[in-house]
C-alpha cells in the first residue's frame, strides 16, 4: 500500500541564498533528508547557529525540564508581530506567565463540557454546508475545512456563528494575511537592530490591521455586555472577567485584541489543517474512514452528539492522532538557549536557535517503527504508547503546552466523526495532495476530494 504523501528534501548541503530561495517556497523541503534519522544537526549561518533537537531527552529539557533557560526566540515572533501583538505565543517570562495565569481557567477540563454544544453546532453547519458540495466531483476540503475550524472558534470565543457579518469579515481578512506570507520575513532571517523598522510586506500590515480592528469591535462590544450585565457564558467572557490570582489585574482591550488574535490563530488555523489532513488520509485508506464512519453512527445513535458520547470515538481519536503525528499543523518550534549549554558534547553559545521539530520527530526513523505509514492501530501497543509519551508534540509540550490542547482534541475528533458520518471522501488521482509549510502545513496545492452523502 502506498505512503501518505511527503515533501522531498534537499540536498545535504547548499548555499545561504539556495536555502532563503527554498525556505521560501516550503519550510519542510528546505530540510535536509539527514534530520530525519539524526539526534542533533547543526546549522551555520553569518548571523546565528541553529541546533535541531530530535533526541527525546533534549526535547525534554528544552520544553519541561528548564524551559525558563530556553524562551521563544524573537526569530518566531518577526514576522507575526503586525497580527498578534503582544500575545501569549510570542511572549516570554513573566509576561507570558500573567497572561496565562488569566487564560488557562477558561480551557480547564470541565469547560470542555461547556463549549461542546456550540462545537456541534459548528460541526451541524458544516455537514449542511457540505451537502451542497456532495455530487461526486472534486472540491478544495482545505477551504471547508478553515470554515468549520473558523466557526468553532467564533461560536465558542463570542457565541456569533461564523455566518455572522464581522466574523465572516475577519475570516476572509485571515485568508488574505495567510496569502501574504508573514513568517517569511527577513527579520526572521537575519537579527535587526530594534531601531529599525521590520520590513513587513505592506499586505502583510494592511491584513493584519484589518483583523485587529475587527477584533478590536468583537472585544469592545463583549466589555460593555459584560459591564451591562448580559455577557453569554462564553470563552471570551470567561477570559475577560478572570482576574490574574496575582495582581488583580484583568486583561484590557488591547491586550485582549492580542489574545484573540493568537486565538484565532491557533484554534483556527491549526485545526484546519488538522481536519483537511485527516480527511485526506481516510480518502487514501478507505477501510479506516469506514471504521470511523461505523464508529461514529453506533456513538452517536443517529441522533445528535453529546459530550458523553465523546469517550466511545476511541478509534477515531486514534485516526485524528496518527494525522497530527504525520502531519503536525505547527512543524516547528524555535527556542532560544539564555545561557552556555552542552548537547551531545557540542557547546551551544547564549543566542544559539535551538529548533524543536515535531515534523521530524514525529516521523524519526530511529523512534518510530515505519514512520511514514498511517498506522493508527500502532497507539494500542505498548512502543506506541511509549513513542506518544516520548516522541509526540503537536501541541507543543511542558509548561508552554498550547492551552487549548484539550479543546483541540475535542473539536478534531467531533467534526471528523460528523463528516465521516454524513460523507464518503475519496482522492482525486489528478490532484494529488503534497504537504508544504509555511505557517502552517498545508497542501501545496489544496487537498482535493469528492464527496458523497452515505444516506
Amino acid at each position: 500500500m502506498s505512503l501518505p504523501p511527503k515533501p522531498p528534501s534537499r540536498p545535504d548541503r547548499v548555499s545561504l541564498w539556495r536555502y532563503l530561495r527554498l525556505f521560501r517556497a516550503d519550510l519542510l523541503s528546505a530540510q535536509p533528508a539527514r534530520l530525519y534519522r539524526a539526534w542533533m544537526a547543526e546549522f551555520r549561518t553569518p548571523f546565528f547557529r541553529s541546533y535541531l533537537c530530535n533526541q527525546p531527552d533534549l526535547v525534554e529539557l528544552v520544553l519541561k525540564g528548564r524551559p525558563d533557560d530556553f524562551p521563544k526566540s524573537n526569530r518566531v515572533r518577526e514576522g507575526l508581530t503586525p497580527l498578534l501583538g503582544n500575545s501569549v505565543f510570542v511572549t516570554n517570562g513573566d509576561v507570558w506567565k500573567r497572561q496565562r495565569r488569566i487564560i488557562d481557567p477558561a480551557f480547564e477540563g470541565g469547560r470542555l463540557r461547556d463549549v461542546f454544544p456550540a462545537m456541534r453546532d459548528a460541526g451541524e453547519s458544516a455537514v449542511r454546508r457540505l451537502a451542497a458540495l456532495a455530487d461526486g466531483t472534486p472540491h478544495d476540503l482545505e477551504a471547508e475545512a478553515s470554515h468549520a475550524a473558523a466557526d468553532v472558534i467564533f461560536r465558542t470565543l463570542f457565541s456569533i456563528p461564523i455566518e455572522n457579518a464581522v466574523a465572516a469579515q475577519v475570516f476572509e481578512a485571515f485568508r488574505a494575511h495567510q496569502r501574504t506570507q508573514p513568517v517569511v520575513n527577513l527579520a526572521a532571517l537575519i537579527p535587526l537592530p530594534k531601531w529599525m523598522p521590520r520590513p513587513h510586506r505592506r499586505a502583510t500590515r494592511q491584513t493584519a490591521q484589518t483583523i485587529r480592528g475587527l477584533i478590536r469591535q468583537l472585544t469592545a462590544e463583549r466589555m460593555s455586555a459584560i459591564e451591562a450585565g448580559d455577557a453569554p457564558e462564553d470563552l471570551a467572557t470567561k477570559i475577560m472577567t478572570t482576574a490574574d490570582p496575582r495582581t488583580g489585574a484583568r486583561f484590557d482591550t488591547e491586550e485582549m485584541v492580542d489574545q484573540v488574535a493568537i486565538f484565532f490563530l491557533a484554534g483556527h488555523e491549526t485545526s484546519a489543517s488538522a481536519l483537511g489532513w485527516a480527511l485526506y488520509l481516510l480518502a487514501l485508506y478507505s477501510d479506516w474512514q469506514e471504521k470511523v464512519a461505523a464508529e461514529a453512527e453506533a456513538a452517536f445513535g443517529g441522533g445528535a452528539p453529546d459530550f458523553s458520547q465523546m469517550s466511545k470515538l476511541a478509534l477515531t481519536r486514534d485516526v485524528f492522532r496518527e494525522t497530527l503525528r504525520l502531519y503536525p499543523p505547527v512543524p516547528m518550534m524555535v527556542r532560544e538557549a539564555r545561557c552556555p549549554e552542552t548537547f551531545r558534547n557540542r557547546s551551544i553559545s547564549p543566542g544559539s536557535q535551538i529548533v524543536l521539530s515535531p515534523w521530524h520527530l514525529h516521523r524519526h526513523e530511529r523512534i518510530w517503527d515505519a514512520p511514514d505509514a498511517f498506522r493508527p492501530e500502532r497507539y494500542g501497543t505498548d512502543e506506541g504508547r511509549k513513542c506518544l509519551r516520548e516522541a509526540f508534540i503537536p501541541f507543543s509540550a511542558g509548561q508552554r503546552v498550547c492551552p487549548g490542547a484539550g479543546f483541540a482534541m475535542i473539536e478534531g475528533v467531533l467534526l471528523l466523526a460528523m463528516l465521516v458520518r454524513a460523507f464518503r471522501f475519496e482522492t482525486v488521482p489528478e490532484r494529488p495532495a503534497m504537504p508544504a509549510a509555511h505557517l502552517t502545513v498545508r497542501g501545496k496545492d489544496g487537498i482535493w476530494l469528492r464527496i458523497t452523502p452515505r444516506a
